[in-house]
């Protein structure tokens, strides 16, 4: 149960003065549906009144909060739309209020001729003259304090109003209840940092504009806080994790040896230590929980496969999950070979299969007729069982979160999980997101693998880069074009997928194919079947190629508003080629002139093909919060925290976690049960059901 002292927080937003259900809606987009969601949601800017120049010295443009006498009143003329006027002034010159469809009556009790006002807003110059058009208040210089010197500044949606938003987040701190202390306090002393009620006071009331940034001592604290409950939620996943015995799982050795035996080439270091760790991880009576982390053309799925092979040894079977039904086909494929050469029965199965078909798969698969099993998520529908699942992978991790981890373990009497992601994940993020887990990483890429050729050309190279993309075809090479868009679009000037397909069919024909993601999972599976067995020499796409078809032949990729992309995923997307043995080339085409971001990013591609430095790089320059891309929806969206900003307070969280665990493993000692609170707080409650499941 939620602790009661938490529930003025995680009542609807509807509880705070003047939130009805319209505004909650809008409210519930821009930070959330709870009153603790304004809480967690920080301000973005701030609006700062503290300058009172004389009306001669007030600057152009600024904000200002003026001391000025009314003087007089000019209504609009009846019958014409022009503004209302009120004069104003002070001993150094006037200034004009200037209001479009207002109220005379409103406006003179307010701005009574004759007496003096405070009025706070920008100055602009019109016709010489200075004016402040609709100003942002209005106050009586007896009472100061209805002027706001400093006002916090929220993100913002379609039809939700600043002040709204303000009043909102004010009634929402009002509502904070006193909590108790969960930090160390010869921590909090040794930091400087206030109690969690004097940091969400500093953090939502900035004074100045040093107040909003990442690292004052309220704003860390409190992302210290948000950190600390995610490790202590990883940390209790692991731990229960541990408490419940998986089973040995160990082989003879004979099914990898013959595999081994008939592979066109030798295994790497990399991948051979990866290998030592899961076979370890395997034979121990816990349940493996390992992350393979391997950049592009690294060779995870070998080893993926190594230790299916153990786990078939063993008496067992295993199951991959790849993240397309062209990927599951494609794995199925080209691990035939070695299947056939080991002895083992491999099968494939995806949403395509229907009917009798599949009903003679699922047969086999009860019966232990089929050793490895290759599929798309359909692989854990309810309806599929194993004779005994031994070992579960899944490929691209990134596309499942920790709960989807957690939820894979009913296949099997416990079956270990081995998980890969060619997506090089920045130490920072590594813990917040696989923190219950172990992790091996490939950092070298197999023998004979070509280098990228990566450069980037402004987009009125475009015709140059068309007629080199022909010719490569006429060789008989293949070619991917990335577009940022599926069709035309208004708002934004981008090439469209579709756009481009019509241009280079009319010099190329036939040989090119389009596919993106507003097309049917077998229409995509047809257009990159045909790209596969080269029917097509260039395949016109969105990203959604990033992870999917393999095509060795293909040995360009062109990338069109490269500058759109993230780093992470202009690397995922440049790994699509150099997959065989010809040279291969990655061309960035860009809307010149680019922003500095923008041109670091490029820099850093075309530098190096590490994809680790180029996840690290790519967390410096966009933050964690777009790191890695909208599609990577197994990453913890942060409120407070910024892995990039607060990771050195990360690998602090992680120790600490680890420690308070050893010292009070139930969490039953006062630091324990404050520490509840905040896993509560920070909607961890999954944890906190660890702990009473005992």
């Amino acid at each position: 149960m939620r602790p009661s002292i938490l529930n003025p927080l995680f009542a609807d937003v509807t509880a705070l003065p003047g939130v009805g259900p319209k505004l909650a809606a809008l409210i519930a987009r821009a930070a959330g549906p709870r009153v603790v969601d304004l809480l967690l949601t920080p301000p973005i800017s701030m609006i700062d009144r503290s300058a009172r120049p004389d009306i001669a010295d007030a600057r152009l443009g600024e904000l200002v909060t003026l001391d000025v006498t009314v003087d007089r009143h000019h209504p609009a003329p009846k019958g014409r739309r022009l503004p209302y006027k009120v004069v104003c002034s002070d001993a150094t010159g006037f200034v004009t209020l200037v209001f479009f469809h207002a109220r005379e009556d409103y406006l003179r009790k307010v701005l009574p001729e004759g007496e003096r006002r405070l009025v706070s807003g920008r100055i602009e110059d019109f016709n010489g003259a200075l004016q402040i058009t609709h100003p942002d208040h209005i106050a009586d210089p007896d009472r100061p304090e209805d002027m706001p010197l400093h006002e916090p500044v929220y993100p913002l949606t379609a039809g939700l109003t600043a002040n709204v938003m303000r009043k909102a987040a004010a009634n929402a701190l009002a509502r904070a209840p006193s909590l108790p202390e969960w930090q160390e306090p010869n921590w909090l002393k040794a930091r400087d940092w206030p109690s969690w009620n004097a940091a969400l006071l500093a953090v939502h009331g900035p004074t100045a504009r040093e107040d909003l940034g990442l690292l004052t001592p309220a704003r860390q604290r409190l992302a210290y806080d948000e950190l600390l409950a995610g490790q202590l939620a990883l940390s209790l996943i692991r731990k229960a994790r541990a408490k419940t015995a998986g089973r040995a799982v160990r082989g003879d050795g004979r099914l990898v040896a013959r595999a081994m035996a008939a592979m066109p080439f030798r295994l790497t270091g990399g991948q051979r230590d990866a290998l030592k760790e899961i076979a370890a991880d395997m034979s121990a009576p816990e349940r493996m929980v390992r992350l393979v982390q391997g950049d592009v053309g690294s060779g995870k799925t070998i080893v993926a496969f190594l230790a299916m092979l153990t786990a078939v040894e063993a008496g067992g079977q295993a199951a991959l999950m790849a993240p397309t039904e062209i990927l599951a086909r494609q794995h199925h494929e080209s691990l035939q070979p070695l299947a056939d050469a080991a002895g083992v029965r491999l099968d494939v199965l995806t949403g395509r299969d229907k009917g009798a078909g599949r009903r003679d798969k699922l047969a086999r698969l009860k019966a232990g007729e089929t050793d490895i099993l290759f599929g798309t998520h359909a692989v854990f529908q309810e309806d599929i069982a194993f004779r005994d699942l031994a070992l579960a992978v899944i490929d691209e991790q990134h596309r499942f979160g920790v709960r989807q981890r957690l939820s894979l373990t009913q296949k099997g009497p416990r079956p270990d999980l081995l998980v890969m992601t060619a997506t090089p994940i920045p130490r920072t993020l590594a813990l917040t997101s696989y923190g219950d887990m172990d992790v091996s990483q490939i950092t070298e890429k197999p023998a004979g693998r070509k280098p990228v050729e990566t450069r980037a050309a402004p987009l009125e190279r475009l015709s140059a880069v068309v007629d080199g993309v022909a010719r490569a075809a006429a060789r008989g090479e293949q070619a991917y074009w990335v577009c940022p868009l599926v069709e035309e679009s208004d708002v934004i000037d981008l090439t469209a997928a579709e756009d481009r397909f019509d241009g280079l069919k009319a010099v190329m024909g036939d040989k090119v194919g389009l596919v993106h993601g507003r097309m049917s999972g077998a229409e995509k599976d047809a257009v990159m079947e045909r790209f596969h067995r080269g029917e097509i020499a260039v395949l016109i796409a969105t990203t959604v190629i990033e992870v999917g078809v393999n095509a060795p032949n293909a040995t360009i990729i062109i990338i069109e508003h490269a500058e759109r992309f993230g780093l992470a995923q202009l690397h995922q997307l440049r790994g699509r080629v150099g997959r065989g043995d010809k040279p291969s080339s990655c061309v960035l085409l860009y809307k010149a002139p680019l922003g500095e971001t923008a041109k670091a990013r490029l820099n850093v591609l075309r530098r190096t093909e590490d994809g680790f430095l180029i996840a690290e790089e790519d967390l410096r320059l966009r933050g964690a919060g777009d790191a890695l891309g909208s599609a990577q929806s197994g990453f913890p969206q942060f409120r407070l925290a910024d892995a990039g900003v607060h990771g050195e307070l990360l690998a602090a969280a992680r120790d600490d976690a680890r420690l308070i665990l050893e010292r009070d493993p139930d969490l039953k000692d006062p630091r324990g049960q404050a520490l509840r609170v905040l896993l509560y707080l920070f909607s961890r409650d999954e944890a906190v059901r660890l702990l009473s499941a005992g």
